[in-house]
């Protein structure tokens, strides 16, 4: 692939972003009343019996967090169809952040490798082109702003945590949380820390997640029923096929899926493979929940996509791409509702096997060892952190060598090799 410059691969996902947008937003929406209505509910207050601190109370079916509902309301004040539409476009800028963030962790966590700064870019293009038409389907078909924001604050996460930065990623993952509380199976990712920096990481998460969802529990006791709202149980889950016939979401269900994702994604951060985690926690949801809205493919796109670009150092993003058209493609080409349940588990199953087993050339752990053997600091090899082995140093006004904070990075010498 030739070079593609930082303003060109911005534009390719730009216009790649605005076509998808334009072709599913006359028809999207499909669930965001759900959200005017809770935005609605949470601002009003105690001036509605039903409103402010006694939402989920009475409305059990409204599975968001509050900080979804928070961020929804700031549209309320326009008509339906005006604040439907805006919030839509907001939704899909924040897709394309995602994957400016994905690419700035990346190049954070490859920093002193000698990782080739274009190939990395060409990387998360590739993996961009998959990514945002299942973006575009959350954000705009199904305008699922909980999920939106979610995965979002999860990318900025796992951003904090290649910085080193503890107290800004349990603030993210707190608020992942607050937004939609099945991104409590990407909690695993506070591990890849410095054990040193587990405590402030962890009471930071805390106390944010008590913080938003505490006044609702304390102030109505019934909203404990939001938990056991059940949704039908789909011909083409997953679930079918590990034996579950019940009509209706199974009481053991939740508690496995959050379970299952936490054990996997522990799992990748103790065998150095933290950037899975996203991945493991979205193929846990897959694999074990009742329904199967296509939407629910964005958060294994995003955790494909972490990996893609930070877990493995291929210039194809395959799995972005496999995730896409097995979850995705397979909906509108398979008819059977249980060959695409099938389908699924096949995915989830193949696709944790290979990223906590499967042999990752890592560059990375061996440049900070050659390094360690030379008399300099290694770092313990399940650490997202970057050693400061080449500090960032502001550049000449007039240098035109490619830099660290670009979408890709790596060290001059192999970046001037590939012609970067």
């Amino acid at each position: 692939m030739s070079v593609i410059s930082q303003r060109v691969h911005l534009v390719l996902l730009a216009a790649w972003t605005i076509l998808w947008f334009a072709v599913v937003q006359p028809h999207g929406g499909f669930s965001w009343h759900y959200l005017r209505t809770g935005g609605e509910l949470l601002y009003a207050g105690p001036s509605r019996p039903d409103g402010g601190l006694n939402l989920y109370a009475h409305h059990p079916e409204l599975q968001m967090g509050p900080v979804s509902f928070l961020a929804a309301g700031l549209f309320n004040p326009f008509p339906d169809a005006v604040g439907q539409f805006l919030a839509a476009g907001v939704m899909s800028l924040l897709g394309l952040l995602i994957l400016v963030v994905a690419g700035r962790s990346a190049a954070w966590h490859f920093l002193g490798t000698g990782t080739n700064h274009q190939r990395l870019r060409q990387r998360v293009l590739i993996a961009g082109l998959a990514f945002i038409p299942m973006w575009i389907e959350v954000a705009v078909r199904f305008g699922h702003l909980d999920d939106v924001l979610a995965l979002f604050f999860t990318a900025l996460a796992v951003h904090a945590l290649t910085r080193g930065n503890a107290a800004a990623t349990g603030i993210f993952l707190a608020l992942a949380m607050d937004s939609k509380p099945t991104a409590l199976a990407f909690l695993p990712l506070l591990l890849a820390l410095p054990r040193r920096q587990w405590l402030r990481a962890g009471l930071w998460c805390a106390a944010l997640v008590a913080l938003a969802w505490l006044p609702f529990l304390l102030g109505a006791p019934q909203s404990f029923a939001a938990a056991e709202f059940t949704i039908p149980n789909q011909p083409a889950s997953a679930l079918r096929w590990l034996g579950v016939d019940d009509p209706r979401t199974p009481a053991w269900d939740r508690p496995a899926q959050a379970a299952v994702g936490l054990a996997l994604g522990c799992v990748a951060v103790w065998r150095g493979r933290w950037p899975a985690v996203v991945l493991l926690g979205a193929n846990a949801r897959i694999a074990l929940d009742p329904s199967v809205y296509t939407y629910y493919t964005a958060s294994v796109l995003l955790g494909t996509l972490l990996w893609d670009v930070i877990g493995q150092r291929r210039l194809v993003p395959w799995w972005s791409w496999i995730g896409l058209i097995t979850l995705y493609g397979t909906v509108f080409v398979v008819p059977d509702d249980a060959t695409r349940g099938l389908i699924r588990l096949a995915f989830a199953v193949t696709s944790t096997a290979y990223v906590l087993f499967w042999p990752v050339r890592d560059r990375r752990r061996r440049h900070v060892l050659s390094r360690g053997r030379r008399g300099e600091p290694i770092r313990p090899s399940g650490s997202a952190v970057v050693q400061e082995v080449h500090r960032p140093v502001r550049p000449h006004p007039h240098d035109r060598r490619p830099r660290v904070d670009d979408l890709g990075a790596g060290d001059q010498r192999d970046s001037q090799r590939a012609g970067g």
